[in-house]
């Protein structure tokens, strides 16, 4: 769906009730979540949403591999097996990592005989502070190495500085380039200063063509927290009650626990429908947090906690 700069309008007019929204973060938090075999059915929904991701420095071709193999059994057979889930075909939604290791993680699932895609940062991460014809090239970069998703940062400086149809225009272009892959935007919420701001981005970014709008690098100070979880999923409301086109959403960085997980997802059902509780319109950007997903279903099923070595790493 392609917007005129005339219906960036919506985007100037809009206001965020800032203590409406803390508020509203307060009783999502405080909700009871499931237990027993409850718990562990929607710990195994958590998994299939999953963006298992290395995103370090020190990346090699070998741990790359170890998190693809992880990826594709992510939790223990045996434990899968006690509850009658082996085979369900349960996956993490993706793996994702830097464009110089795409190519890496598609050798690794092929061997494995996996479909399980690849998604890839791009777009100068985390900082988006590089020249615009290097992030377009990094896109295309990474996605004729194989990748079928790219995380895209934004310009922090565009949306701070109100220049929303700058911010239009840069976005539209990454989209473009992205062709056939599905493009997730990263809004870096921490950076942004306001809900406001997070509310306005999460509209260009919808408006521009993105898929999913995620909420950050994993590498700012502030990343996902549910006031500014609530924003962007009102945002992706009213977008759809707008357009009728449904945009996923994506909560990276600091989520660590299994609680966390229960939490985002019991988020996602009452603010957006069970539409948005599939891999297809929602994903968690993790990279400890399947560890301690295991280990609690590890728990469900044997009735005590598993020692580290007892469970294969990512």
């Amino acid at each position: 769906m392609l917007f005129s700069f005339s219906d960036l309008e919506w985007v100037s007019k809009a206001r965020v009730n800032t203590q409406a929204v803390l508020k509203r973060a307060q009783q999502v938090q405080g909700r009871k979540v499931a237990k027993k075999q409850w718990q562990a059915a929607w710990l195994l929904k958590a998994v299939t949403c999953i963006d298992l991701t290395t995103l370090s420095g020190d990346d090699t071709p070998s741990n790359v591999h170890r998190l693809c193999m992880k990826a594709s059994q992510p939790v223990r057979r045996d434990l899968l097996k006690n509850m009658d889930m082996h085979d369900k075909g349960i996956t993490t939604a993706a793996v994702c990592v830097y464009p110089s290791r795409v190519a890496d993680a598609v050798k690794s699932l092929k061997a494995a005989n996996s479909s399980l895609p690849v998604a890839s940062v791009a777009t100068g991460f985390p900082a988006g502070q590089t020249p615009l014809k290097t992030r377009l090239d990094e896109v295309r970069m990474a996605v004729q190495d194989g990748a079928t998703e790219i995380d895209i940062v934004i310009n922090r400086t565009l949306a701070l500085t109100g220049q929303w149809a700058a911010l239009y225009d840069e976005v539209r272009q990454f989209r473009e380039v992205c062709g056939e892959a599905h493009m997730k935007t990263i809004l870096a919420v921490g950076e942004l200063g306001t809900f406001t701001n997070v509310y306005k981005a999460s509209l260009v970014s919808m408006m521009a063509g993105s898929d999913f709008i995620k909420t950050s690098t994993g590498k700012e100070s502030v990343n996902a927290t549910y006031p500014v979880a609530i924003v962007m999923v009102r945002a992706i409301r009213d977008y759809y009650l707008r357009t009728g086109h449904k945009v996923g959403f994506k909560p990276a960085g600091g989520i660590r626990t299994a609680q966390e997980a229960l939490v985002w997802l019991v988020l996602m059902k009452e603010e957006l429908g069970d539409d948005w509780l599939t891999p297809t319109l929602f994903r968690l950007g993790a990279s400890s947090l399947l560890a301690d997903i295991e280990r609690q279903i590890y728990h469900y099923v044997t009735g005590c906690y598993a020692a580290y070595y007892e469970l294969p790493m990512a």
